[in-house]
């Protein structure tokens, strides 16, 4: 019954959409393909085998690619094929995409070592099987940086060999700044992408990184977006995976673990399922993102064209569809971090915007990055919170720069601030929006937000508050965040953040300019141009109290940072 009715309700409610926007569609079409690009690459990454399934064979994998490329041939799209070393080695796969037309297509590196590259490196392989995900022995972070060079170098050698020229982009769920930056140096790659925002996912944990879109990492940190030119590697690194903005982040759907809410086309509440999938390119290709937006469509051969096919035939033909609108670009990988690299010299600040939820919920959410600090803005049933901020540094070493991990597991963090992830699922998690009414401290309920990223670098949000007389107006730039409210009559409001709601040993020190906080030995501080900073008690980290009608917070961490 779900597989007869989920389609038409995408259809359906895509219909409304359509019916209620054209002219707005029509005025941003061009705006979407140039000024404020959305930018679509298809990345299907390929490895030799899969041993975690007998019945997934070397014949099965190989077969899931080509159904993949004629798929794509269908719609007339072109996209990017990333080869593990033991795919490139096998000559079914050199032949396949040798025939493939470099006008539309890309062929680049997945960079998880397998027993093959190991070995021609001159290295012992220290694996269960000839390919082993762990990350100790399947990542780069698992070797010495001598090690990773070897790798690399082994790596580069036979793709040239097989191709004729070195690939110009390189991706993996990680790859550390000292890989990263030699396949730079050395080899001269254009793009990087890594994966999405999760918590022990298969082991793999990425947490308070650039929401999405993508950045130029620290030199020293290659999952930290740096601040200075110089202290960057000038490779883009993507972020993978499409993630749905609310519930992939939101402890709503946290059992025992996250879930993995994204456009990957074989999860059966997302990336397979036609109302969300209709959904989440609508908020794509419509909502505000400053600079631009980016996802990346496509999955692994390893899940196997049987588990990813009905999903892939629901997003390929409407990507293509948009396309032709010119509602986004596809292009490879290679081209994207070109683009990139051409237009910005530093991380920009982008912004992640769901102005409409999925029918039979009211919630809305805008994910702000900048190369300082990431902050998402929440609103549900009327109530706004601030869910996650994170703060940048790149002079935050990460753990795997020189050192080697010796488990399963990789860690890679930012500096929390704010860390909604930790809440239970029956508490509001991040920073309330209250105020005081007739003596009682409650909740502030409004209407829908709207975003505005007309001024270059600035995002401001109009949040209209009836029950105050007034609106809530949210500014926004690369260092800073802002909140003023404008009404008729004096209110007292505040933000305040519940000891139950974030896990608060990262803090120190809380005092009314600033709090100090300590993360993996990094002394760093939030501090308020506007507004004052309160210890509560009662249940109540702290209070965020307004200067006059006005709070504006400063992520920069240190002045001189320009």
């Amino acid at each position: 019954m779900k597989n007869t009715i989920l389609p038409f309700i995408g259809v359906l409610f895509l219909s409304m959409v359509v019916s209620c926007t054209t002219q707005v569609k029509e005025q941003k079409a061009n705006q979407a393909t140039n000024e404020k690009p959305r930018i679509v690459n298809i990345v299907n990454f390929i490895r030799l085998l899969e041993p975690r399934e007998e019945e997934i064979t070397e014949d099965v994998l190989y077969q899931t690619v080509v159904t993949q490329l004629n798929l794509m041939n269908k719609y007339n799209l072109g996209g990017t094929f990333l080869l593990q070393y033991d795919a490139l080695l096998d000559l079914r796969y050199q032949e396949l995409l040798k025939s493939l037309p470099d006008s539309s297509f890309e062929i680049g590196a997945w960079w998880e070592i397998p027993q093959p590259l190991c070995e021609n490196a001159g290295l012992k392989w220290r694996g269960r099987y000839p390919w082993d995900w762990h990350a100790n022995v399947g990542f780069s972070v698992g070797y010495t940086p001598e090690e990773r060079e070897k790798l690399v170098d082994t790596y580069m050698s036979d793709f040239k060999r097989i191709f004729g020229y070195y690939p110009k982009s390189v991706g993996s769920w990680y790859i550390d700044a000292h890989t990263l930056n030699y396949m730079y140096q050395k080899y001269r790659i254009v793009a990087s992408c890594n994966c999405r925002d999760q918590i022990g996912t298969d082991g793999y944990t990425l947490w308070g990184g650039y929401w999405n879109q993508a950045y130029y990492p620290s030199k020293k940190n290659a999952y930290m977006p740096a601040q200075n030119e110089a202290g960057q590697i000038p490779v883009p690194v993507f972020r993978m995976l499409g993630s749905d903005p609310m519930p992939q982040y939101d402890p709503e759907i946290k059992l025992k673990r996250q879930g993995n809410v994204t456009i990957e086309p074989v999860y059966h509440y997302s990336g397979r399922d036609s109302a969300w999938i209709y959904w989440y390119l609508n908020e794509f290709a419509e909502g505000e993102c400053m600079e631009f937006n980016y996802v990346q469509i496509g999955q692994e051969n390893s899940f196997t064209w049987d588990k990813m096919g009905p999903g892939l035939e629901i997003q390929f033909p409407l990507i293509a569809r948009l396309r032709d609108e010119k509602k986004v670009r596809v292009e490879t990988l290679a081209e994207s971090g070109q683009w990139f690299g051409k237009k910005f010299k530093t991380t920009p600040a982008t912004s992640v915007t769901v102005n409409h939820d999925l029918p039979g919920s009211d919630r809305k959410t805008v994910w702000f990055d900048s190369r300082f600090f990431r902050a998402n803005l929440f609103w549900e049933h009327g109530t706004f919170r601030i869910t996650d901020i994170h703060l940048f540094d790149e002079d935050f070493q990460s753990d795997y720069l020189k050192g080697v991990t010796e488990t399963s597991q990789f860690f890679l963090y930012t500096l929390p601030f704010i860390d909604g992830y930790t809440a239970t699922r029956d508490t509001i998690a991040g920073l309330q929006l209250k105020a005081e009414m007739n003596g009682i401290e409650v909740p502030v309920i409004g209407k829908d937000p709207f975003v505005d990223d007309s001024e270059p670098g600035k995002l401001q949000i109009t949040w209209p508050v009836e029950s105050l007389d007034g609106k809530f107006v949210f500014t926004i730039d690369e260092q800073k965040l802002g909140i003023k409210l404008e009404s008729s009559k004096p209110v007292k409001w505040f933000f305040e953040l519940g000891s139950a709601n974030n896990a608060s040993s990262h803090f120190t020190t809380i005092k009314p300019p600033k709090i100090d906080c300590r993360f993996k030995g990094i002394d760093y501080s939030v501090t308020v141009d506007k507004g004052t900073f309160i210890q509560s008690g009662n249940g109540i980290l702290f209070r965020i109290i307004p200067d006059g009608e006005s709070i504006v917070m400063d992520f920069s961490r240190n002045s001189n940072q320009n």
